[in-house]
């Protein structure tokens, strides 16, 4: 008995055009960094099929679009990926959809003499911000995000009360340090009028609250402080649907300094880098719209 083999969901395009503009309209330059992807879906049957390429958009093509919306400017990821993401699904009748990301990252004007240099730039190490854009048909989903946000609580946290078997080792706490990397996504609701949010202003404020949330209780578990981050973002940004958080446990272990005669009242840890706990969850509202098409191809989040 045999079955026939068919062409499955299929996309593609060209990943990670790094594109820097500089804005030089005044003597005070601007910097935009990105790193881009763009993948087409529609009807490319025929290439797989038959080795047509009459609707296969170059991935070369794919790159130079990029380059050349930039010449206009970025603004902010999200909204050069709506751009990009509209110029292909109009221009082409075959193109019926596609996934376009970014990665942005953060430049800071270097102090100079007591003042901020004009055209003078030190990379920002602090986090890298993110965007997905998907479009199938007329649904159109929008997600922003961050990556690498390290923090760390010095106190005010403590692990007790887990079940114990015949393997568990470690000691309850009711003080440790609590660090993590913060890797969150939020999106957007449905039929969100993107063209009247300012983009970077919603994130700068997004992650404001996140860096809050984590200050602010006394955690438990940081399942507990990843719910309290992420259920402030949607208290305060209505048109935020849900946010997805993958945050590794960076333990800290208190070092034993006894053999050195010396105490150690909680202050000299051993960093660990390997292994590590690896919390991940999604925090919504109860009548989100559920969007899985959105978060398909978008990897460590549940």
């Amino acid at each position: 008995m045999s079955s026939k083999i068919i062409l499955g969901e299929n996309q593609y395009g060209k990943a990670e055009v790094r594109v820097v503009k500089i804005t030089r309209d005044t003597n005070r330059h601007e910097i935009e960094d990105l790193n881009v992807t763009s993948q087409l879906r529609g009807d490319f049957t025929a290439a797989h099929l038959e080795g047509d390429n009459a609707h296969v958009v170059a991935t070369d093509t794919q790159k130079n679009t990029i380059y050349a919306f930039a010449r206009d400017g970025i603004g902010s990821p999200e909204a050069f990926l709506l751009r990009l993401g509209e110029h292909f699904t109009s221009s082409f009748d075959w193109v019926t959809g596609g996934r376009w990301e970014a990665e942005s990252y953060a430049w800071n004007r270097i102090q100079a003499h007591g003042s901020e240099h004009d055209h003078s730039f030190v990379r920002n190490g602090q986090e890298v911000r993110t965007a997905v854009l998907v479009r199938d048909g007329a649904d159109t989903h929008l997600i922003s995000g961050l990556k690498d946000l390290t923090v760390l609580k010095s106190t005010q946290s403590g692990f007790v009360g887990y079940p114990r078997d015949r393997y568990t080792t470690l000691p309850e706490t009711t003080d440790r340090i609590l660090a993590t990397d913060v890797s969150a996504r939020w999106r957007f609701k449905p039929g969100t009028d993107f063209s009247a949010l300012d983009f970077n202003k919603s994130y700068d404020d997004v992650k404001g609250l996140l860096l809050e949330g984590f200050t602010e209780k006394y955690s438990h578990a940081l399942q507990q402080t990843l719910f309290d981050m992420g259920t402030k973002v949607l208290e305060a940004h209505s048109e935020i649907d849900e946010i997805k958080f993958s945050m590794p446990n960076k333990h800290h272990f208190l070092v034993d300094l006894s053999p050195f005669g010396l105490d150690n009242p909680n202050e000299v840890f051993f960093a660990a880098d390997r292994p590590y706990g690896l919390i991940e969850a999604t925090v919504q509202r109860d009548d989100a719209t559920a969007a899985p098409a959105a978060w398909s191809g978008i990897a460590g989040f549940c």
